[in-house]
């Protein structure tokens, strides 16, 4: 099964790699192995598996200085900024430590934030809020929708709130919220208020113009849309927000502070090391290759071959007659598909059969729908390696196999 599997990667490979602008000679070939399609990690290239296996360098000397200085660079591209007193920051650590940074310095004891809660993650993000002593209000979605603007903008009149947190793709349902839509309704109404962006499963994937959109803090990861094994926490700030965390009063943090990570970002995007803690060289090297990549291509080409990968995904399940969790394709997002499981299929069965075609997809974590349903990955290396069709297709047979 396996070899059958990967002899048709190979061929797809050849065939959608040949005039891509991502083909490039590397002399690293990844085995064959399980597919990884879930909502990240994803699936890596071997140009960015081979980039993991750069040997020792200091952090501080000149190749991993001008490696840094190349990816700060082109993350004010995938963000779409180009204010420069706008600030990109790359830790070590997973996407979580983005929701403690905002939570650490960009608001205080006792401030009220106002979030929006659209499944498990905007969840978690108010959890970590309220660990600072954070006032929480929320403002809760249907299953599989997102929360209404007229509701947005009644509550931002009703209450003063230092911050909103808006969960762009909220991972657990697939649903995708309009953070443009939002943010001005913030801007009208309380443009005094900071917007928080949890974009883990969008940056890459889903269209965020940092600038444009007058956000104030989007935070990611790498092993998502951006395409690079877990542990790095990658998020950017504005201006107002840079200034916010450098005149704060008191520390609240060791590790996530702005104002020791800042003057530390800067220095390598002006080409020069500098030290607080020792950065993730080999992963901050393989992030260069997927960001060369992702620029070289094009955000706009990116964004819309995913998008179109995504739509076919989501009618092909809906010619299987399998229904998806968001209530609609205007708020379903392109990364992922979260779709039900089959009335006449025990999930569990499907999973182990498609992980028997060898394919990993990943159970549903809504508390409210534990086992009802699943979410397959598709954005990033897997869109162009044809992975999706496949997992498509073994869908297909693993429904039909087990509905006789």
């Amino acid at each position: 099964m396996y070899r059958t599997l990967a002899s048709t990667l190979r061929a797809l490979r050849r065939r959608l790699f040949s005039s891509s602008v991502i083909a490039m000679s590397c002399p690293y070939k990844q085995p064959q192995h399980k597919l990884t399609m879930i909502p990240g990690p994803i699936e890596f290239s071997d140009e960015v598996l081979y980039a993991m296996l750069t040997p020792s360098q200091a952090h501080t000397s000149p190749e991993f200085v001008a490696t840094f200085q190349s990816v700060l660079s082109n993350l004010r591209k995938l963000f779409q900024s180009t204010d420069k007193a706008a600030q990109p920051y790359v830790l070590a650590g997973s996407g979580t430590l983005g929701w403690d940074v905002a939570a650490a310095n960009l608001v205080q004891k006792d401030d009220k934030v106002l979030v929006l809660l659209t499944g498990f993650f905007s969840d978690s993000f108010a959890d970590c809020l309220r660990v600072y002593d954070v006032n929480v209000d929320v403002l809760t979605a249907p299953i599989g929708d997102v929360v209404p603007l007229a509701d947005i903008e009644k509550q931002l009149k009703a209450e003063s709130y230092k911050a909103i947190t808006i969960t762009h793709v909220d991972t657990s349902t697939s649903v995708v919220s309009d953070v443009e839509a939002i943010a001005a309704v913030v801007k009208k109404v309380s443009p005094e208020t900071l917007i928080f962006v949890d974009g883990v499963c969008s940056i890459g994937v889903e269209d965020l113009k940092f600038d444009d959109w007058g956000i104030d803090f989007a935070l990611t990861a790498s092993q998502k849309a951006i395409g690079v094994p877990a542990g790095l926490s990658i998020f950017f700030a504005s201006a107002r927000a840079v200034e916010k965390a450098l005149a704060r009063q008191k520390d609240s943090t060791f590790f996530a502070s702005l104002k020791r990570w800042t003057p530390i970002m800067k220095a390598y995007e002006s080409g020069s090391g500098a030290y607080f803690a020792t950065p993730a060289v080999q992963a901050i090297t393989a992030l260069k290759v997927s960001l060369d990549e992702i620029v070289s291509e094009g955000l706009s080409a990116r964004l819309a071959k995913q998008e179109e990968t995504s739509t076919k995904f989501k009618k092909d399940m809906e010619l299987l007659g399998l229904r998806i969790l968001p209530v609609n394709h205007s708020v379903a997002a392109h990364g992922l598909t979260a779709v039900y499981f089959p009335e006449n299929v025990n999930g569990g069965d499907l999973l182990a059969k498609l992980a028997s075609k060898g394919f990993t997809v990943a159970g549903g974590i809504h508390k409210a729908l534990v086992g009802k349903y699943f979410r397959v990955g598709h954005m990033g290396y897997s869109v162009y390696a044809g992975h999706v069709d496949l997992v498509s297709k073994a869908i297909k047979e693993s429904v039909e196999e087990l509905s006789q």
